[in-house]
C-alpha cells in the first residue's frame, strides 16, 4: 500500500539522529506520510524500507511539504545551514532542535522574515521514550499557538505536548530549566553514592531505593517555593528555615570530610544559603536564594 495515499497529515522531517529516527518511526507507525532527509543519506535507508519517502536535499524536502516541516538537528547553527537556500514562504516550521531561549526567539524571527510560521519545541524525553506514552515523555512547544493547535494531532503522536506560551523562547526556557534541575539532582545523587561507597558493606541497590523515595518526597518543595515566590513572603509555610539548614550544612561537610569525599558538588549551594542568612533572612525558606542567582 502506498503510505502517501491516506488522509493523515503528511510530515517532513529533517534530521535522522537517534531522536529524529525515533520520531520518524512513530509517525510512520501511525500512518502519516513521511518525507525524510539526513545529511548522511544511509541513515534514511531503514525508514525508506518502512515507507518513508527520501528527499535528496533539504530544499527538495521543504518544497514538497504540505504539512509541518520538523527539524531535529544537532544545534541552531545546523538549522540555519540546513534551511539555507530553501523556500520557506507559506511553510509551517517546527523546530525540535535543542537551543537556548535567545536562539529560539532569533530563529522565529528568521523564519517569519521568510514567510514561514514557526513553533519551537523542547523534548523532555530520550529516544526510547518516544512513542511510549506510559514513560511520561513530552515536548514543550512555544510560539504560534494557532499553528500548534493546527498540528496538535500530529505533534501528539510521538509524545505528549505542553504549550507554554507565545514567546518562541519559552519552550527552550522550560526545557533548560528542567534539565538544570535534573543536573542538580544528579549532583546530589552522585555525592550521596560517593558517601556510602566508602563503606563496602552498604547495599547499593537498597540504598538507591531509599534515595529515590527520599528525593520523590522532597520534590514537593517545588510547589512551596513557587507559592512563596508568587506571594513575596519567603517565610510562608516554612518548616525548616535557612538558618537551621545552613547550620546543618556543617554536619554534611564534616561527614564528607570523614568519609574522604570531596564536597565540591554541594558547596556552591551551601555558600548561597549562608549568604542569604548573612543578609538577615535566616527565618526564610529557600525561595530567597532565587533572587541571589537572578541578580548575578
Amino acid at each position: 500500500m502506498d503510505s502517501h495515499s491516506n488522509s493523515k497529515t503528511p510530515v517532513t522531517l529533517l534530521g535522522l539522529g537517534d531522536m529524529g529516527t525515533a520520531l520518524a518511526r512513530t509517525w510512520l507507525a501511525a500512518g502519516h506520510p513521511l518525507t525524510v532527509w539526513n545529511r548522511t543519506p544511509r541513515r534514511a535507508e531503514p525508514l525508506v524500507r518502512e515507507g518513508a519517502r527520501p528527499a535528496a536535499t533539504p530544499a527538495e524536502a521543504v518544497a514538497s511539504a504540505t504539512g509541518p516541516v520538523v527539524l531535529c538537528l544537532l544545534d541552531d547553527a545546523s538549522v540555519g545551514e540546513t534551511l539555507s537556500g530553501t523556500e520557506l514562504n507559506g511553510k509551517d516550521v517546527v523546530n525540535l532542535t535543542t537551543n537556548t531561549p535567545a536562539q529560539a526567539q532569533q530563529r522565529a524571527r528568521w523564519a517569519e522574515d521568510r514567510g514561514a510560521r514557526f513553533l519551537d519545541g523542547g523534548i523532555m524525553a530520550v529516544p526510547p521514550m518516544i512513542g511510549r506514552p506510559e514513560t511520561g515523555g513530552y515536548v514543550f512547544y512555544s510560539g504560534d499557538q494557532q499553528l500548534f493547535e493546527r498540528h496538535r494531532e500530529v505533534l501528539e503522536v510521538p509524545a505528549g505536548v505542553k504549550f507554554v506560551g507565545e514567546d518562541p523562547g519559552h519552550a527552550a526556557l522550560h526545557d533548560v530549566a528542567l534539565l538544570s534541575a535534573m543536573t542538580g539532582m544528579f549532583a546530589g545523587i552522585t555525592h550521596a553514592f560517593a558517601l556510602v561507597d566508602t563503606e563496602k558493606d552498604v547495599d547499593r541497590a537498597r540504598f538507591a531505593t531509599l534515595l529515590a523515595q527520599w528525593l520523590g518526597a522532597m520534590a514537593g518543595a517545588a510547589q512551596g517555593m513557587a507559592a512563596q515566590l508568587d506571594s513575596g513572603d519567603f517565610t510562608e509555610g516554612v518548616a525548616s528555615n535557612l538558618a537551621m539548614m545552613a547550620a546543618a550544612n556543617d554536619t554534611l561537610l564534616a561527614t564528607a570530610q570523614g568519609q574522604s569525599v570531596d564536597p565540591r558538588l554541594l558547596t556552591p549551594y551551601m555558600r548561597l544559603m549562608s549568604d542569604r542568612v548573612a543578609e538577615g533572612h535566616g527565618d526564610e525558606g529557600l525561595a530567597g536564594t532565587v533572587g541571589l542567582l537572578a541578580s548575578a
